[in-house]
């Protein structure tokens, strides 16, 4: 399984997944982890499955955003153009067929990371 990497590394409140990601490789060896940098093509363009880790304002705990909850992608940008296009793209790209399923692992903003509770979201995704 591949899980991508959204956000922005130079700015602490949306660099949440890039240091979640250091602990599961740990956890999870088999697992790829590929950081997508901010405005870069989108690398999974005709994935059946595609699993993205990102902050999300709002919640309270980390959570699996699940195919019918990809209208919360819809937001407007909370730090950076990038989370805009984030939603903006995946929808486009279901649109048109071009993407199959989407989980979001999403992490909550400005608080202490839960991996206990990550960790049993990425279990699950690997059943």
């Amino acid at each position: 399984m591949i899980i991508y990497l959204f956000g922005n590394q130079d700015y602490e409140p949306d660099s949440l997944a890039f240091t979640a990601a250091k602990k599961l490789k740990k956890i999870f060896p088999k697992i790829q982890f590929v950081t997508i940098k901010p405005n870069e093509d989108l690398p999974f363009v005709s994935q059946k499955q595609i699993v993205i880790m990102d902050v999300i304002e709002g919640l309270k705990q980390p959570q699996l955003v699940t195919q019918a909850d990809l209208e919360k992608l819809q937001l407007p940008p909370r730090f950076t153009a990038h989370d805009f296009d984030l939603g903006f793209q995946l929808k486009y790209l279901q649109k048109l067929g071009k993407i199959g399923q989407v989980f979001i692992i999403g992490l909550p903003i400005n608080q202490k990371l839960n991996y206990q509770k990550i960790e049993k979201l990425v279990a699950k995704l690997l059943a």
